[in-house]
C-alpha cells in the first residue's frame, strides 16, 4: 500500500468514527499533506515535532485538482490459506502458520465449535515486528474469518496507522478463534484450551519483537493475571521474552471515548519500545 492510499483509507476511517483532527507521530503537517497529494518533498527539511493535522486540509490537498482520484484500498488478505491436514497431525507437531490454522479450522476441542461460523485464526504480516491480541471474534468477525473487521477494528486500524503500524504490516489474532454465542465473556476453560492449542504457537511462530494485548482476556492469556488494565498499561512488560504492552480493547474505547487518548499513549510506548529498546 502506497503512503498515499494508507493516509486516505486513515482519513476514511477518521471520518467513520466522527474524529476531526489526527494525530500522526511520524509526519509533520507539510510531510502529511505533501504525501496525500503526491508533490515531492521541500530539499533540506529536517524532522518536526508531531503536530495535529486537520482533516479537512489532507482532504482539499487528495482533491482532484491536486492529483488523480486514489484507487479504493482494497482489505488484506488473510496471511494463511486453510489446507487440509491429515489427521494425525496436532498443534504441537505444526510448523508455521499455514499448518496451524488447517488444524484450527477443525478443531472441535471446546463447546465453541457448535455455533461459530467459521474459524478465525488470525491474518497480517507472518513476519511482523507487532503482534496484536485480541479477546474473541464477534459477530462480523464470525461471518468474515477475519479478526477485528468491524467498528472495534476500525478505530484499532487508526491508532495503529497512526503510530507507524500500518494493518498489513503487523500480525492481528485473538485469543480464541471462536465466536463466544451472543459476543458473552470467554470462558476459562475455552482460553486455556485456545491459548495452548493455538494462540501461544502462533506467537512462537511469527516470533515477533513486540506485542499488545488488548482487553482483559488478552491480558490474561499472556500474563496469567487478573490484575485489572488500568493499573497494567503504561509500562512494559514480558512474555516468554518479548516486550508487552498492555492497553484497553477498541471496543470499550468506541463505549468511552474519552479514555482513547489515554490509549493513545500506550501505542506511543510500543513506538517507543522498538525504536530504541535500551
Amino acid at each position: 500500500m502506497t503512503d498515499r492510499a494508507a493516509i486516505d483509507r486513515y482519513l476514511r476511517q477518521v471520518a467513520e468514527l466522527g474524529g476531526s483532527d489526527l494525530f500522526l507521530d511520524r509526519f509533520d503537517r507539510e510531510t502529511a499533506v505533501r504525501l496525500a497529494s503526491g508533490k515531492p518533498a521541500s530539499p533540506g527539511r529536517g524532522a518536526a515535532e508531531p503536530v495535529p493535522v486537520g482533516r479537512d486540509a489532507l482532504r482539499r490537498a487528495m482533491s482532484p485538482e491536486h492529483d488523480a482520484p486514489i484507487p479504493a484500498v482494497r482489505p488484506a488478505a488473510p496471511a494463511v490459506a486453510h489446507r487440509r491436514l491429515p489427521r494425525s497431525a496436532t498443534p504441537a507437531a505444526v510448523t508455521d502458520l499455514e499448518q496451524l490454522a488447517s488444524v484450527a479450522a477443525g478443531c472441535v476441542q471446546c463447546r465453541l465449535h457448535e455455533t461459530r461460523t467459521q474459524v478465525v485464526f488470525g491474518e497480517g504480516n507472518p513476519a511482523a515486528d507487532l503482534v496484536v491480541v485480541g479477546e474473541a471474534p464477534g459477530q462480523d468477525e464470525d461471518r468474515t474469518g477475519r479478526p477485528f473487521v468491524g467498528r472495534a477494528g476500525k478505530l484499532l486500524d487508526m491508532l495503529l496507522m497512526a503510530s507507524g503500524f500500518p494493518r498489513n504490516e503487523v500480525y492481528i489474532c485473538n485469543v480464541l478463534k471462536c465466536r463466544p454465542p451472543g459476543n458473552r465473556n470467554p470462558q476459562a476453560d475455552e482460553m486455556d484450551v485456545c491459548s495452548r492449542n493455538f494462540l501461544h504457537r502462533q506467537l512462537e511462530v511469527i516470533a515477533p519483537r513486540m506485542l499488545l494485548a488488548v482487553g482483559r482476556f488478552a491480558t490474561q492469556a499472556l500474563l496469567n493475571t487478573s490484575a485489572a488494565i488500568g493499573s497494567l498499561r503504561g509500562r512494559t512488560h514480558e512474555y516468554r521474552g518479548i516486550p508487552l504492552i498492555i492497553s484497553y480493547h477498541p471496543a470499550y474505547l468506541l463505549r468511552s471515548p474519552n479514555m482513547i487518548r489515554t490509549a493513545w499513549s500506550d501505542y506511543q510506548l510500543i513506538r517507543k519500545v522498538l525504536d530504541d529498546p535500551v
